[in-house]
């Protein structure tokens, strides 16, 4: 029987649309689905949801006790949010008192930053509880910042990771409805890092589809939510596979040259959200009490792809986080970068494809996302507050508005406001850190 745990599991509209992709393939029907929260009230909440999706096939329970969960997996999806709603207003409510404005503020950028303090050292904790009581796991991870993480575990443990996002299908699937066709016909190749990736190619049957695309984004026809990417792509003749509210912050074009109105850019994007995540698990509660039914739709994530390859043995397609050190998968990027692209999925496990260099131009664009997954990580590990600080500065927004005397300042107020989720090093009183 195949052991799926899911840490993380609070986050019940998620948990419940990677049941519903579980529980659509046949072979994974009958699995071992262990929930894992350290909220009591999420938990039981989750396993309600879980009850309700899965009905009387596959067994399911929650432990609030990490390593009693793991014991024996074959699979382990992570989906923590360290510090939670709390720990996000602070970071969009401390820089915007220095005049700083984000959309998502949770990659690259200063919030990206924190989220890397306070999240590695939680989720070096879930790997190395993996590699004592389920040693042959494969560790599925969804949690941002993305390269960090990928990055922070294999460093730090150099247990078997794969980080997973959804931001390549969507884009794909997007680029086909603009073209008028269906997605699954469109193929696309992908590379880059994770939320600055770039597709190298699109196509349909054979045909190249960019000088369509051109002539899509020439005429105008691109949806106001959709604005920054595509001035990206004429700019850069690639297109990028992240959203355009990610973009507006990922460089110094937009929000601070002030193309927030013009260019439909959503200021503070992510506490909406968030605020909609807290009304949502509300709503889930009520509706569970009153017996009301909820609508199970695949939405399209890898995890539940990955599991039933690797269980079946049929081979599948993702695109995957993966250390470009096995390669290098992306010649022009650093070997010790997590990198996205694609990978084949078959019974003997992930296999990343090498995609060779990116375009000079894209490089360029991607390698400050790096610096920051090297400088956050690099601060954990050696308990350097100096990097932290020069991990700020790489944030363009950060750059574009701020002198280094306020960016220190502003670093200082960061850290003092989200002590409690961060390490004793840096005057936290998070626990059980150790590099």
């Amino acid at each position: 029987m195949t052991r799926i745990v899911l840490v993380g599991a609070g986050s019940v509209e998620f948990t419940r649309n990677l049941l519903g992709d579980i529980l659509s393939f046949e072979a994974l029907r009958d699995a071992e689905i262990v929930l894992h929260d350290i909220d009591p009230d999420r938990l039981r909440t989750a396993e309600r949801m879980a009850a309700w999706t899965a009905g009387a096939t596959p067994s399911i329970r929650g432990s609030l006790d990490r390593r009693d969960a793991l014991s024996g997996a074959d699979f382990v999806i992570n989906t923590i949010q360290v510090g939670g709603a709390r720990a996000t207003k602070v970071d969009f409510d401390v820089p915007g008192r220095y005049g700083l404005r984000y959309t998502i503020n949770d990659t690259i950028n200063v919030g990206g930053v924190l989220r890397g303090l306070r999240t590695i050292p939680v989720v070096l904790g879930i790997a190395r509880d993996i590699g004592d009581v389920a040693p042959d796991a494969l560790f599925l991870n969804y949690t941002n910042p993305m390269g960090m993480l990928v990055r922070a575990v294999d460093e730090g443990t150099g247990f078997p990771t794969v980080g997973l996002c959804h931001s390549v299908y969507w884009t794909v699937d997007r680029l086909a409805g603009y073209l008028g066709l269906p997605p699954a016909e469109v193929d696309a190749l992908s590379a880059g890092v994770n939320h600055l990736a770039w597709l190298m190619r699109l196509e349909h049957r054979g045909r190249d589809l960019y000088p369509e695309l051109r002539a899509f984004v020439d005429a105008g026809r691109v949806p106001d939510d959709d604005l920054v990417r595509a001035d990206l792509f004429r700019r850069f003749g690639i297109y990028p596979t992240e959203s355009s509210e990610h973009h507006a912050e990922y460089n110094p074009w937009f929000i601070p040259k002030g193309q927030v109105e013009s260019f439909h850019v959503p200021i503070g994007e992510y506490l909406s959200r968030v605020a909609n995540n807290l009304d949502e698990f509300e709503d889930t509660k009520r509706r569970l009490d009153d017996g009301e039914p909820f609508e199970i739709e695949r939405s399209g994530e890898y995890a539940a792809v990955i599991v039933n390859a690797m269980v079946t043995g049929v081979p599948t397609r993702i695109v995957a986080n993966v250390m470009n050190h096995v390669g290098p998968l992306i010649a022009n990027l650093a070997a010790d970068a997590c990198v996205e692209v694609p990978a084949l999925v078959d019974g003997l496990g992930v296999h990343p494809t090498a995609v060779g260099p990116l375009p000079p131009q894209c490089a360029a664009y991607t390698r400050p996302a790096v610096d920051c997954q090297e400088l956050t990580v690099t601060a954990l590990f050696e308990e350097d507050r100096d990097l932290v600080y020069h991990a700020v500065l790489t944030d363009p927004i950060v750059q574009a508005r701020l002198t280094l005397d306020e960016a220190w300042r502003m670093t200082d107020e960061l850290i003092a406001a989200e002590g409690e989720w961060l390490p004793a090093w840096l005057g936290g009183t998070a626990p059980d850190w150790h590099p």
